[in-house]
C-alpha cells in the first residue's frame, strides 16, 4: 500500500534497537499451520508514552480476525506501559485498520498529528487511545 520510508527500514531492519533497546515491546500472532501472521509493537517516544506501531497481518490470514485479537491482546497490556499516552500515526487509505483502532478505543487527534505526524511522511491521520 505504502513505499517505505526511511524510519520504516530502519525499524523494520533492527527493531531490537529501535524498538527493544529504547523500552518498547513487541508482540506476534501465530496460527497453528500458517506460523507468524501478525506482528504489532509499542515503540517508546518517551517515558509513558508510545506509538502503537508496525501492525500487520499476513495476506493469507486476512479475515481471520488476527488484527482483532493483536490489538486485544496489545491493549490489556498498554496501560502498564503507555501510563500517559498511546497513540498511531496510519493513513486515510487503510480504512480497515482505522476502523479498527476505533472500535477499540483509538480517537483522531489534533495535538497527536502536531507533535508526531511529521515522523512519516504518508501520515495524515493520528489517534489517541482513550482508555
Amino acid at each position: 500500500m505504502f513505499r517505505l520510508e526511511a524510519v520504516d527500514e530502519n525499524v523494520i531492519g533492527n527493531p531490537h534497537k529501535y524498538i527493544i533497546e529504547t523500552g518498547g515491546h513487541i508482540w506476534f500472532a501465530e496460527h497453528p499451520t500458517l506460523g507468524i501472521v501478525g506482528t504489532c509493537a509499542l515503540m517508546k517516544k518517551q517515558t509513558g508514552v508510545f506509538e502503537l506501531t508496525k501492525m500487520g497481518v499476513a495476506s493469507e490470514a486476512r479475515g481471520m480476525n488476527v488484527g482483532s485479537l493483536l490489538l486485544q491482546h496489545v491493549l490489556t497490556r498498554a496501560p502498564a506501559i503507555a501510563f500517559n499516552c498511546l497513540f498511531l500515526l496510519t493513513n486515510k487509505k487503510c480504512e480497515a485498520a482505522i476502523h479498527l483502532y476505533e472500535k477499540y478505543g483509538f480517537v483522531h487527534c489534533k495535538d497527536i498529528m502536531q507533535r508526531y505526524g511529521s515522523a512519516y511522511e504518508r501520515c495524515d491521520v493520528a489517534m489517541r487511545y482513550q482508555k
